[in-house]
């Protein structure tokens, strides 16, 4: 399952972008967006999905 970036709460800080071990998180139309065929919530990367861990605001990446 992928995660997805709630536009209402983003605000576009771009921390998430650096952290995706898989380049999963872009910038398009004035937001960050998760491309959900690339991520895989950081599955043999990490312990938990790096975007949730960086993001200052909370409940702005979850499950899609």
């Amino acid at each position: 399952m992928a995660l997805k970036i709630v536009v209402e709460n983003c605000t576009v800080c771009g921390a998430c972008e650096f952290e995706c071990p898989n380049a999963a998180i872009r910038f398009e139309s004035d937001t960050y967006i998760i491309d959900p065929a690339l991520c895989t919530e950081c599955e043999g990367h990490a312990e938990n999905p790096q975007c949730a861990e960086v993001c200052p605001v909370p409940d702005t990446c979850v499950a899609a």
